[in-house]
């Protein structure tokens, strides 16, 4: 059915400041756009937008989508700041328990606590298995039950590209480190039931298209059992049950596996994407790799794969002429990504660097020239300072986030919140690009602060050209997606207070209202 949306500011994104009187679709599409007097004797309906502000639909181009889905479901202890605090959560949380199940709690974050528990303070309160993961999700923390379940000892070897963390004496403290940590998850997940997961993407989707988020590119094939338990649940409730766009990495660990399996891609509101691979690690675990030590330690971080492993999980990538997607979070990681990648000729997909932490004027210069994506989590700014400089020291702290770099040399940023890492909402995030600091706080080098503009060019049209959709997603103009984000004002032009406290009055996607603010 033709519908005539009209009645407010449409911006196109087409130019900065470029708008529409009106827009015409026809079911999933965008046919026209023009004046109201022009389109409005093709409508069969009309659609009044009652003076709010319609832009194309927000895109988040790196999220976990059944991870957010699981943390709403899950025990969250961001807000806790101390140990007795979180040993209080940990003693809640057993009483719901029979005293054998796996214990799940997220969201620790040892940065604005006194301290964290030691894993007698956790046997002591829960005998099954624990799996309490840090806000990171790069590390987690576990109690001897967890460790046995690991069969895991005092003499054992830290595994490759991970960590077994231990106190003064060598003894297990019970945090587990990027891989260490992977395999514990890998064992605590293994058995959650299809429904549940069903479940998750429901919960995740109902919060992001609440949120304005008519889209994601999403990392869970790999996770939570078999690859085929999450890519059924997909399917089962995406495009059916909701609708919704996910835009889909697949895990380094199951990319080959699903390439054999022949799986195809029938649903309309899924793709495939590039292979997802980890380089390093986080800052907050001290696990991202550095090409100098952290201040006042010896180590470096964890560097995930050896340069000839980086290499071979290109080279696959390559054979099946698909692109990769590489978390790199400090200096070293990124350095060996593009090292790696400027020995092997580029695809028509287009490779990304996912979060564009630490990176050098040099190393800059190198990804514009290979034409590399910079995937974005501006939150993380706010997040990692002002503890994370103190860890780099002074002189790499200026290559933090640079976010206004990378546009200089040509590179295009998506925009996206890695949640459940960061919290969902386009408005945090575009404040934290747009001012670099926190509500009342400091401003972090002014000079790489992004325009209003810049950032909703991230969420939509970087978003999407990204994921190679430019050319049927991020614009308001014929023959695109009918993919719309309808604001109660204008990110242009409200004051930069305004920006925190925007809410969405409806989110569409593929013509159809999936949200819409109750009066």
């Amino acid at each position: 059915m033709k519908t005539l949306w009209y009645g407010g500011t449409i911006y196109t994104m087409i130019g900065e400041g470029d708008t529409t009187e009106a827009v015409l679709t026809d079911g999933d599409k965008i046919i026209q756009t023009g004046t109201y007097e022009q389109l409005a004797p093709f409508a069969e309906q009309q659609q009044f937008l009652n003076g709010a502000v319609m832009y194309p639909g927000f895109i988040d181009s790196h999220i976990h989508l059944i991870g957010y889905g699981e943390l709403l479901l899950k025990r969250r202890v961001h807000h806790v700041t101390t140990a007795a605090q979180f040993l209080e959560e940990v003693r809640d949380e057993a009483s719901k328990l029979d005293g054998t199940e796996w214990m799940y709690i997220d969201m620790w974050d040892e940065n604005r606590m006194d301290r964290i528990p030691s894993i007698d303070e956790l046997d002591a309160l829960y005998s099954g298995p624990m799996l309490l993961r840090r806000v990171c999700r790069h590390v987690c923390l576990t109690n001897h039950a967890g460790l046995e379940k690991l069969k895991v000892t005092k003499q054992s070897e830290d595994p490759v590209g991970g960590a077994y963390g231990r106190d003064e004496h060598g003894n297990l403290n019970g945090l587990l480190y990027e891989n260490a940590n992977d395999a514990l998850l890998d064992l605590a997940s293994a058995n959650i039931p299809e429904e549940q997961l069903d479940e998750m993407i429901r919960l995740a989707i109902d919060d992001l298209v609440a949120h304005g988020i008519t889209g994601v590119h999403s990392e869970d094939l790999g996770y939570f059992g078999h690859y085929t338990k999450s890519f059924g649940a997909y399917n089962r409730v995406i495009g059916k049950e909701r609708y919704f766009r996910a835009h889909m990495l697949r895990n380094h660990r199951v990319f080959e596996e699903m390439i054999t399996d022949g799986v195809t891609f029938d649903n309309p509101f899924l793709e495939p994407g590039a292979m997802k691979i980890f380089a390093d690690g986080s800052f907050g675990g001290n696990t991202a790799y550095l090409n100098a030590p952290y201040e006042g330690t010896k180590t470096t971080g964890i560097q995930i794969h050896s340069d000839e492993e980086m290499a071979s999980w290109i080279a696959l990538a390559r054979s099946h002429n698909t692109a990769v997607a590489v978390h790199a979070i400090g200096d070293g990681a990124i350095e060996q990504v593009i090292t790696a990648l400027e020995q092997v000729p580029a695809v028509e997909m287009r490779d990304r660097y996912i979060h564009g932490s630490l990176c050098t004027p040099v190393q800059i210069q190198r990804l514009a020239a290979l034409n590399i994506i910079v995937d974005a989590q501006p939150l993380f700014l706010l997040s990692d300072m002002p503890w994370v400089a103190e860890r780099l020291g002074e002189e790499r702290s200026h290559y933090l986030y640079p976010w206004k770099e990378f546009l200089r040399a040509g590179i295009v940023l998506g925009a996206g919140t890695d949640a459940p890492i960061e919290r969902i909402s386009p408005f945090e995030t575009i404040w934290a690009g747009v001012t670099r600091k926190k509500v009342g706080g400091e401003v972090y080098q002014p000079s790489q602060c992004l325009s209003r503009y810049e950032m909703l060019h991230m969420y939509t049209v970087g978003s999407a050209y990204t994921g190679n959709q430019e050319t049927y997603r991020g614009h308001i103009a014929p023959n695109y997606d009918a993919d719309f984000t309808i604001l109660d004002r204008d990110l242009l032009h409200c004051t930069e207070e305004e920006i925190l406290s925007t809410a969405v009055m409806k989110t569409v996607v593929a013509g159809k209202i999936v949200y819409e603010q109750k009066s």
